[in-house]
């Protein structure tokens, strides 16, 4: 038998081959079961939203809805004044399916509508499932679902966009929280006011947060109650396509933040007790509520179930023309425990029997029809356990993803920032955390996200300089607390993003510095946008010095985007100094420098490198991103002779490292002198 990829890449998991294995075959007998034995494909299997929901037909409606556990069920809404009536009732099926025709005159585009569902014991009103449009009444709060059947729809222009994301950059964005007024902002508002902006700092993907309908705002978009609909606080659906559109014609892939790890608990709104039952979609018993979460645990081992989140995942590449997802919480689905309370310390901790086989397979599952019905789709990890494979093919033994996140980088700078003296930031320690990852596996890199910045948290900028950024930010005034922070900010961000190996991840607003953190409206803070909202007018402001740190994100993109395939060519460290706070690495014809000593400039610095001549293409010093100008780019540097390093063709580079400084040097060829 040959041995998997994953295997012979890590031999340490070749005591675990028996269950790696073990799940890959549930993997192909659960996909030989939905599929019939190969007789239809997956995307086949997963095309629910194209049956069930409502849908316009040629003489008039069709809507259905699976609900195994209800006695009757009636289609209720503005159309026949929110009652019960009997030209309204569906009839069931088989497989607890209902079904209800309907003439063309009896719904119109706009009308509101839910389901009244009876089953034994009880009765309530739902919204379906399987619809994709829910709106909230200005007035009353409540939460209907709405025909959305425009007489022209939108169509898009950009109908074969393909990603070309080498490295992959992404622009991490809430839609509600883009806009500077202090209130929900919308699709078109980010189409017409942030898209230009991302598309001119260099980025080459945005990553939606918040798109499936969640009835509270504050929960930034992870309590999804329907998950076929685009949420209607930010617009219609076919502004969100436009949106989409205008990225795609901009060069951008659009990757949607999808949640399958959990649902809502609401019933009226979400997928509570649909059907009056508490496990039609949803674990019973225990499992059924996460326990730190406030959500339901869905049932993956549940064909219909599958069907449900498969569909979903197939909806939104078909009807949005998403380029694909970061998949939110997929720690918590791996694992019986959620991974609460876990240390991971070993292998033993990923087969020990505390896996979830099911949500395994469903994850592999998705990621084999995602790449089936669109090649070119991006699929993203968010998983903090480090469980092996992810990244990796199925038939390599792994679950698919394209990509997890590094989400240790991001805990180490925050752990960095709050526990350690400037004089104690080891460059030894940033190597190992920075480039600490599986080599089968793309990952990507981020010093903060959306998470690092939740309210009870801030950004790291507000960490490093705190109160003085209400003070001390005008370019006219000189505050060494600010120094600092932007000095540092600068250097965390330049090595996170060039030692990437998939790639680099940014969240809107924190390229200039955004200063505070993120708090959604809610009762504890009176309701307030204050916080939930990104002052682009800081960095526009050219009196203030986020315009340096703006400016500094896109020189730095541009030279990453300067190699191509960046994020593959190989890294080197060339030199580290605990002692002296350096670093140093090299990456094709480039070399990165850093000099994190709050105190020490040194004169002279010793690098050993390629022999050959090297100028600075970019310092966080210049003046331009807030420094002082301390080294002199025209010069260039040629390295010295060495006898010792003769055979190794290595000679030094001796250079000027001002403290808390990064440079980056780029070899020249030999026609190349400026």
């Amino acid at each position: 038998m040959e041995e998997l990829k994953l295997i012979q890449n890590d031999p340490w998991l070749a005591p675990y081959e028996k269950a790696i294995r073990g799940r890959y075959h549930h993997i192909l007998d659960k996909e030989k079961e939905l599929t019939n034995n190969g007789k239809i494909t997956l995307s086949d299997f997963a095309s629910g939203y194209l049956y069930f929901g409502l849908h316009p037909t040629s003489d008039g409606w069709v809507f259905r809805e699976w609900a195994p556990n209800a006695t009757a069920i009636y289609l209720i809404g503005t159309f026949n004044s929110w009652e019960r009536n009997e030209h309204f009732s569906l009839t069931r099926k088989e497989n607890g399916i209902w079904e209800i025709f309907l003439p063309k005159d009896a719904l119109h585009h706009g009308d509101l509508y839910k389901l009244l569902v009876e089953w034994n014991g009880g009765e309530g009103e739902r919204i379906p499932a399987w619809t994709k449009r829910v709106v909230q009444d200005e007035h009353t709060g409540i939460f209907s679902a709405q025909i959305w059947h425009p007489q022209k729809p939108y169509t898009f222009k950009h109908k074969k966009f393909k990603p070309k994301c080498s490295p992959l950059l992404i622009y991490e964005c809430h839609i509600g929280m883009a806009t500077e007024e202090e209130k929900v902002g919308t699709y078109n508002e980010f189409r017409q006011n942030i898209l230009p902006r991302i598309a001119s700092l260099g980025y080459n993907a945005i990553q939606i947060m918040a798109i499936q309908e969640h009835p509270y705002y504050g929960s930034f978009g992870y309590h999804v109650s329907s998950f076929f609909a685009a949420s209607s606080r930010f617009g219609t659906p076919d502004e969100l396509k436009q949106l989409i559109d205008e990225a795609h014609g901009m060069g951008i892939a659009v990757i949607m933040d999808i949640v399958h790890s959990h649902a809502v608990k609401n019933e009226v709104e979400g997928l509570g007790r649909f059907d009056g039952s508490y496990d039609q979609y949803f674990y019973s018993g225990p499992k059924r509520e996460h326990p730190a979460w406030d959500s339901l645990c869905f049932d993956y081992g549940k064909n219909a179930v599958l069907h449900f989140l498969l569909s979903n995942c197939k909806f939104w590449l078909d009807e949005y023309q998403f380029d694909g997802y970061r998949f939110d919480g997929v720690t918590s689905m791996l694992y019986y425990s959620h991974g609460l309370g876990e240390a991971f310390v070993n292998y033993d901790c990923y087969y020990n029997g505390n896996q979830d086989d099911n949500a395994i397979c469903y994850l592999t599952l998705a990621n084999k029809l995602i790449h089936q019905i669109k090649p070119s789709a991006l699929t993203i990890a968010e998983e903090v356990s480090g469980m092996p494979g992810l990244a990796v093919k199925p038939e390599d033994g792994g679950y698919g993803f394209d990509y997890r996140m590094a989400m240790n980088i991001p805990d180490y700078w925050i752990k960095t920032i709050k526990e350690k003296k400037d004089e104690d930031w080891h460059p030894s320690s940033i190597w190992w955390e920075t480039t600490n990852r599986r080599a089968d596996e793309k990952t990507i890199s981020y010093a903060e996200s959306h998470d690092q910045a939740l309210v009870g948290d801030k950004t790291i900028i507000f960490r490093l300089i705190d109160a003085e950024m209400y003070w001390h930010m005008m370019k006219s005034d000189s505050n060494l607390c600010v120094d600092r922070g932007l000095s540092l900010l600068k250097m965390i961000r330049l090595v996170t993003a060039t030692t990437i190996n998939g790639g680099y991840l940014n969240f809107m607003g924190n390229e200039f510095g955004h200063p505070e953190w993120v708090d959604f409206p809610r009762e504890g803070n009176g309701w307030s946008y204050k916080y939930a909202r990104r002052q682009w007018s800081l960095a526009d402001n050219p009196d203030l010095k986020f315009s340096y740190l703006l400016a500094f994100d896109k020189s730095m993109l541009d030279v990453i985007k300067s190699i191509p395939k960046f994020e593959t060519t190989p890294i080197f460290k060339l030199w580290d100094n605990d002692g002296d706070q350096i670093l140093a690495y090299q990456r094709k014809n480039l070399i990165f420098i850093f000099n994190f000593s709050p105190t020490k400039s040194y004169t002279d610095y010793g690098i050993l490198a390629e022999k050959g001549e090297y100028k600075i293409i970019l310092s966080s010093d210049e003046r331009r991103f807030g420094g002082y100008d301390l080294n002199d780019l025209s010069i260039l540097h040629s390295t010295h002779f060495d006898p010792l390093f003769k055979k190794e063709k290595k000679e030094w580079l001796k250079l000027y490292l001002p403290a808390r400084t990064a440079i980056i040097l780029e070899k020249l060829k030999p026609n190349k002198k400026s």
